[in-house]
């Protein structure tokens, strides 16, 4: 599973993002945002699950931690990542600062914690599947939601369409390389025949005044 185990994570206040990592790139970040605009205002545990991946949630007095993990993980560790940063956020930036941080205002403050925590929870995925396990048999896991994702965002913007759209911009930007380079290669050729042209012309005007010259002097 490796270090690709958790993908990404965030903390909002309501629906609005306050910090957020990730070192991977793709739609993942776009589907989590639409998750989250539908998301039960109740504390609760929300997973959705799509394309190999499970967006999980942990709402909490206003506050919804989430991480994007591949399905293969299990539950076990973002559950327990979505926890750990609970922790750690309630305590660095509980009260005032969260309750009226603007957008990724504190990016820079919890970002690198994030981080952290992901790093903690792949480096040590036996340790906290261990614990959940004694975990379990004193209170099972209850309360966790679990939904296909196609129903939790936008009836006109399935993931499908996420996924399309992806591959359509893709396939854009590798068919604008291809033009640039056929571009490259035509103008080029052009060059060349524009060169190849005068060096016709060049050595024609010269042949034509060595053999002016050598009929002058009956060479």
């Amino acid at each position: 599973m490796g270090q690709r185990s958790l993908i990404y994570s965030f903390v909002a206040r309501g629906t609005v993002i306050l910090a957020e990592y990730t070192e991977f790139t793709g739609n993942f970040t776009s589907v989590a945002s639409q998750c989250l605009q539908k998301l039960p205002a109740t504390n609760n545990k929300f997973i959705y699950n799509c394309d190999g991946h499970t967006f999980n949630y942990l709402v909490d007095d206003g506050f919804t931690y989430c991480v994007v993990a591949v399905e293969a993980v299990g539950q076990q560790i973002p559950i327990a990542f979505l926890e750990r940063i609970k922790e750690d956020f309630t305590k660095r930036c509980g009260g005032g600062k969260a309750a009226t941080a603007v957008a990724c205002s504190l990016n820079k403050e919890f970002g690198p914690k994030l981080k952290e925590h992901m790093q903690y929870c792949v480096d040590h995925q036996e340790e906290i599947n261990k614990l959940a396990k004694v975990k379990a048999q004193v209170s099972d896991i209850k309360g966790v939601m679990r939904e296909n994702i196609e129903k939790v965002v936008d009836s006109g913007v399935k993931i499908e369409v996420l996924m399309d759209k992806t591959q359509k911009l893709q396939s854009q930007a590798q068919e604008l390389r291809q033009r640039g380079a056929q571009m490259r290669r035509k103008m080029w050729l052009q060059n060349m025949k524009i060169k190849l042209t005068v060096l016709g012309i060049l050595v024609a005007l010269i042949l034509i005044v060595v053999l002016s010259v050598c009929g002058g002097f009956n060479c």
